[in-house]
Parts: C-alpha cells; sequence; structure tokens
C-alpha cells in the first residue's frame, strides 16, 4: 500500500510542474517513484541532477542498469527491480543474466566483479577494505569508473529506501526480489 500519496502531474505546479513536465518529455510519462517524490521538488530535482550526470559518465547504459538491478535486490526493492529489469532488457540485459544481477552476480567475469562490488557497499554500508577495492581495480576498472560505481550504488540506495518508506505503488512488470532475499 502507498503510504506517500503519488501526485497527480496535472495538479501541480511551481517547481515541482517544471519537473514533472520535464520527466514526461524525456520518459513519455512519469513513473509512481517520480510523482511520489515530486512531493518535495529539492528531493527530486537532486535524484534527477544525479541521474542526468551519472547518465553522462564511462559506464556504459547496460552496466549501469546492471548495478541497479543488483543494488535493488541487496536491498530488496521490488519496485527498482521490476523498474531497472525494465530498463536493463531495453540496454540489452537478456532475462537470464537479470536474474543472475539481482543475485548481485553475472556470467561476465569483469561485471561479476562490479555486481560484486556494488552488494558489498550495500552489506557493509560502504566500509570496504583495500582487498575490495583491488579485487575491482583487478578487474579491469579504472578509478574513474569505481567512482561512478559507488555513486550509482549510492543513488539507487535512495531510491530502494524512498520505496520502502513511501511504500511506492509497483508501475513497471512486476519483478519480486523476495527468492533472492530467501
Amino acid at each position: 500500500m502507498q503510504r506517500i500519496a503519488k501526485l497527480d502531474p496535472t495538479s501541480v505546479s511551481g517547481a515541482t510542474k517544471d519537473l514533472l513536465q520535464a520527466v514526461k518529455a524525456q520518459m513519455g510519462g512519469v513513473p509512481y517513484l517520480i510523482a511520489t517524490m515530486a512531493h518535495s521538488p529539492a528531493a527530486l530535482g537532486g535524484y534527477l541532477g544525479l541521474s542526468g550526470a551519472l547518465a553522462g559518465g564511462v559506464l556504459p547504459p547496460k552496466l549501469r542498469e546492471q548495478i541497479a538491478i543488483a543494488v535493488a535486490g541487496a536491498n530488496t526493492c521490488d519496485y527498482c527491480a521490476s523498474a531497472h529489469s525494465l530498463l536493463g532488457k531495453k540496454a540489452g540485459v537478456p532475462h537470464d543474466e537479470i536474474e543472475r544481477n539481482l543475485a548481485g552476480t553475472s556470467s561476465d567475469t569483469k561485471t561479476a566483479a562490479a555486481l560484486a562490488f556494488v552488494v558489498k557497499i550495500v552489506h557493509e554500508r560502504g566500509r570496504l577494505d583495500s582487498e575490495d577495492l583491488g579485487a575491482v581495480r583487478d578487474a579491469g576498472f579504472s578509478d574513474e569508473e569505481v567512482v561512478e560505481m559507488v555513486a550509482h550504488a549510492a543513488m539507487n540506495i535512495f531510491t530502494n529506501y524512498f520505496n520502502h518508506i513511501a511504500g511506492t505503488e509497483i508501475d513497471f512488470p512486476l519483478v519480486t526480489t523476495a527468492r533472492v532475499a530467501a
């Protein structure tokens, strides 16, 4: 049950209206996460700003979605697992790989190292040691890529926690993380 109501994009004004119109123009609609986060234009603007900045980073769209899927799995966020599974498919992630990504793994060795890194960020609350950083570097990731992985993990932790608190209704084909948590 939705505990923080989503806003109707047609009944808002000011900064909120501008932000929601921009999302609708880019995405063709306003996902419930965005319509719910719109209660705070500052929070929504911050989220959209970080998301937009990271979209221009060095990590490819496919890996960005795989990171989002792995973080959603680690945090058991069905909303984000559902949204990013759909976006992951559009970025070229096959269904069986999405299943692995939800569990924080991958059939690709380099991707597996990235997902293990971000899942460890979630589980250890960012307190990783030199070996963890060395493992992702040894897999072939640069410091620039590592910094972006941390940023993507943090951004997705924010949306995962937001959805848990808000009880955001899922407006994507449902992907459940229950089997990941089991």
